[in-house]
């Protein structure tokens, strides 16, 4: 398979799971962060995307693309359901939606549905495993597919995740994550060939 042709689908899986961490229930208490001190800030950070379950929030989204005169722009609301489900639903320019759950990606816009198994794409599944590490705060697994690195507190952070693995590392360069505490700001993905999407979050949607 040519990972590179299927860029988007990584892009996308990758928003959706990164951004399960930022659409999650509310705080978890300064107490539980320090139980189990010393720890350091980035172990903490783990513990608490991992502890947190369900929410509602708004996002904005940039797409550039070297193909594309000017970049694409989108808004929606994102949906999480811990532990495997994400719904990332955009509002415009054009209503459509993408849903990840048990391991397949349901994508639809208009009356057209698109249903892709992750088990069929073997070389893109390792790198949305290793996403999902994160939010299930398996430091392990993580750094098992990407060179981490991590810098500032927990008040103010910024994660850089490398791929590993050459064949991911064809279709993306690397992912930036930033926010702080448990909730998570931004997250920007660029892809080997220049092609960048910054993610937003904004504020939390009430049901």
């Amino acid at each position: 398979m040519n990972v590179r042709r299927h860029g988007p689908i990584a892009g996308a899986l990758a928003a959706l799971w990164l951004a399960a961490g930022a659409v999650a229930g509310p705080p978890v208490p300064a107490a539980t962060v320090q139980a189990d001190a010393p720890r350091d800030d980035f172990t903490a950070l783990l513990g608490l995307l991992a502890a947190r379950r369900h929410g509602r929030v708004s996002f904005t989204e940039v797409h550039e693309m070297a193909m594309l005169e000017r970049p694409l722009r989108s808004a929606g609301e994102l949906l999480y359901e811990a532990p495997d489900r994400l719904e990332k639903r955009t509002l415009e320019p054009r209503r459509e939606s993408l849903i990840l759950e048990h391991g397949v990606l349901t994508a639809q816009r208009g009356r057209r549905t698109h249903v892709l198994r992750l088990r069929d794409y073997p070389q893109v599944v390792p790198f949305v495993e290793s996403i999902r590490a994160t939010l299930a705060g398996d430091r392990a697994a993580l750094e098992h597919y990407f060179h981490v690195q991590f810098s500032g507190d927990l008040g103010h952070w910024t994660l850089e995740l490398v791929p590993v693995d050459a064949t991911v590392a064809h279709t993306v360069r690397d992912i930036r994550i930033s926010g702080a505490r448990e909730v998570i700001h931004s997250v920007e993905i660029r892809q080997s060939d220049g092609d960048r999407s910054l993610l937003t979050i904004g504020a939390e949607v009430p049901p």
